[in-house]
This record gives C-alpha cells, sequence and structure tokens, in this order.
C-alpha cells in the first residue's frame, strides 16, 4: 500500500470533473495510466455515449500499457451498454494493478467490476481518496439506486433572509460572481424547475449563459395550467426543451402549449397541487437525474415537505430589505417546533465577492404523503 501514489488520483479526479454536464445520465469518470513512475495514458468520459475514461486513457497511451497501474475514479463496468465494458478492455491491455477511489453502485457493476478484475490476475487497490471521488457523484448515486432526480434547493437571500422587498422586486440580491456560479451549476445539472408564480412574477428565461454550456430541461410546476403563452418559457420552447407539470387534465390548455412545443407531465392532485413526489418519479423516467429547484418560498416548502431535496444552497448577499411583507426563503406553514427543523449536514462555505453560499445535504430526509 505504501507504493500508492494519491497525487495520480487527484490528477484523474480533475480530469473526470471536466464531463459535468456532458455525460449525464453516467457519471464523471478520470483515469489515469503509470508505467515506470511515468503518466503514459491518460483520459476521462468526454460525453454521453461515447468511450468511457479507462478506454480514453488506453486509447491515449504513448507506449504499451502492459504491466502498468491504472487509477480509476470509479469501479471499471463489466457490463455492455453504448460501450462495452471496460473490464474487458483493462485486462486485454495487460494492466498489472488497478487502484479504484468509489464503488460503483450501479447493480450491474457493484463490485462484479472489481471481481472480474481480480479473477483475471490484477491486483486491485480500493477506496483511494474515496470521499473525493463520492463527492464528484453524488447524482450520479442517486439516481442510479432511486431512480429520481438529485434535486438540490437554490435561492439568494439578503442577511435578514428576504428573497425579494415588500414591492417584489428582487433583481439583484447577489453580485456578478455569485450569478456566474449559478450558471455553472445550471451546465452541470439535467434540469431547473420553478413555480408558474415565478414565471408569471419574472418571466425568466432559465438558460445557462456561460460559453459553451448547456441549457437545463425547464420543468415548471403549474398545477393549473395558469403560464402565460407570451412568457419567455413557452415562447422558447421549441428551442429549449421545456417540461410543463400540472394536475389540470383540460385537454384544450394542455393543447396550446403542447402546439408551443411544451411537454405536458400531468400527476394526480395533492392537495390540488402538482404531486411533487410522483413528479419526481416520472421525471426520473425521462432520464432527467438531477434538478436545480429556482422556485419560490411555497415551492421551495412544498419540496422540503414533500422529501424531494438532497441538498441546499443559500446565498447570502450582506444587504437588508426589511418588511413584514417582503417574502422569505421558504414559506409555507413551517415547522411547529425547533426540533422539527429541516437540518443540514456536511455543509460548506464559500466566498463570491461579498456574497457567501451555503450548502449542505438535507438530514434525515421525511416524506408527508
Amino acid at each position: 500500500m505504501s507504493e500508492i501514489n494519491t497525487e495520480y488520483m487527484r490528477l484523474a479526479l480533475s480530469l473526470a470533473v471536466k464531463g459535468a454536464g456532458y455525460v449525464s445520465p453516467n457519471p464523471m469518470v478520470g483515469a489515469v495510466i503509470v508505467k515506470n513512475g511515468r503518466i503514459i495514458g491518460q483520459g476521462y468520459h468526454e460525453c454521453y455515449g461515447q468511450l468511457h475514461a479507462e478506454r480514453n486513457a488506453l486509447k491515449n497511451c504513448t507506449e504499451s500499457p502492459e504491466g502498468a497501474d491504472m487509477y480509476v475514479t470509479l469501479e471499471p463496468c463489466c457490463h455492455y451498454g453504448k460501450n462495452p465494458p471496460c473490464t474487458e478492455a483493462v485486462i486485454e491491455a495487460g494492466i498489472k494493478r488497478v487502484f479504484v477511489g468509489s464503488a460503483d453502485p450501479n447493480p450491474l457493476v457493484a463490485g462484479k467490476g472489481i471481481k472480474q478484475l481480480r479473477d483475471n490476475g490484477i491486483e486491485v487497490f480500493e477506496n483511494i481518496l474515496r470521499d473525493e471521488c463520492d463527492a464528484i457523484n453524488e447524482i450520479f448515486f442517486h439516481y442510479i439506486t432511486t431512480k429520481t432526480p438529485f434535486v438540490m434547493m437554490k435561492y439568494a437571500m439578503t442577511i435578514d433572509g428576504k428573497i425579494a422587498c415588500y414591492t417584489g422586486e428582487s433583481k439583484w440580491i447577489t453580485g456578478d460572481k455569485a450569478r456566474h456560479n449559478t450558471h455553472i451549476d445550471r451546465h452541470k445539472f439535467k434540469g431547473i424547475m420553478v413555480g408558474v408564480g415565478t414565471v408569471i412574477a419574472d418571466n425568466p428565461s432559465l438558460t445557462c449563459r456561460i460559453e459553451n454550456g448547456i441549457n437545463p430541461v425547464r420543468i415548471i410546476c403549474d398545477s393549473n395550467l395558469r403560464i402565460p403563452v407570451e412568457s419567455n418559457i413557452v415562447s422558447t420552447a421549441d428551442e429549449i426543451p421545456t417540461i410543463i407539470a400540472t394536475c389540470c387534465d383540460d385537454k384544450d390548455k394542455q393543447r396550446i402549449l403542447t402546439d408551443k412545443g411544451c411537454k405536458i407531465i400531468l400527476t394526480k392532485p395533492k392537495n390540488n397541487r402538482v404531486d411533487l413526489n410522483e413528479l419526481m418519479i416520472l421525471l426520473g423516467k425521462e432520464g432527467i437525474d438531477s434538478i436545480i429547484l429556482e422556485g419560490g418560498s411555497e415551492l421551495n416548502w412544498s419540496a422540503l415537505e414533500s422529501g424531494i431535496v438532497q441538498k441546499v444552497q443559500a446565498y447570502i448577499a450582506p444587504k437588508i430589505f426589511g418588511g413584514n411583507g417582503a417574502k422569505n426563503a421558504v414559506g409555507g406553514i413551517g415547522v411547529e417546533l425547533p426540533s422539527d427543523a429541516f437540518q443540514l449536514e456536511n455543509t460548506s462555505i464559500k466566498h463570491f465577492g461579498n456574497d457567501i453560499l451555503i450548502e449542505g445535504r438535507v438530514k434525515n430526509v421525511y416524506r408527508n404523503n
């Protein structure tokens, strides 16, 4: 074990994250091949449907990989999908040792890849920088095991907890650097979801505005199909994938939106609103593995209460709006006691100019079904 060089795994990690936004719903994976203390090949999973990291690294080798070591951030796959098993390529290349970061929870792999390598005489070392390797694929791990999207609730608020002034004005709470980071996340996540109230109030486009960024699928929770046909969302639905989630079965209203390019997803009503738990199952079937929830205070509460939120991002600006009528980040009835609070764990703090980002995983998610 003393021969393990974690710097090679760190390099593999830096390669893996280059696939962010392009490989969904696959995981991000990087691989580095080392022979006689020299890197002879490296690669990453660049785009969904294309070569996996291990095969890219082998393809890029500058000399024969026979007898070399491979550092890979995720357990090599051992099943046929859009590509043949990576374990086959590793075995055929004559790799001597494989150092693995994360175990793959995909039931088609789940230890079988490592077993296949060992059965073919390859020495395998597991859990190399596992925490770091796990962290880059929190979306994949959630989606592959639950078949529902990983949901990150994101909002920007003042230091006194307001997401808008009492007039409803909210542009802008945070500065340019914080807003730029939100667009980086829009590129990484497959979908972005808001309520129809946000569309009516702000008329957003919900696009990704960074160079070479990929627009997320726009998901609008609209229980009664109130979304304006002239809104930016509907008017660009033929260019950017747009889903209207509703419990309204009025075919005429639906047809107006589908004629504009929107896709309708119908759920049963829950408290006269879209059933968010059912919606997550249906979106998972659509291949949407991750969602940024940029809703208003009521949708934020409903999402928390229904148990669909895995992570929270709170951007905090050093400003004070005040106002009894100004909206808070999370509305609804709220919890009855402090002990009932939704708690975050594994929290981190980042700075973007004068703004602060606090993010963490939701602990002990409960469902109010």
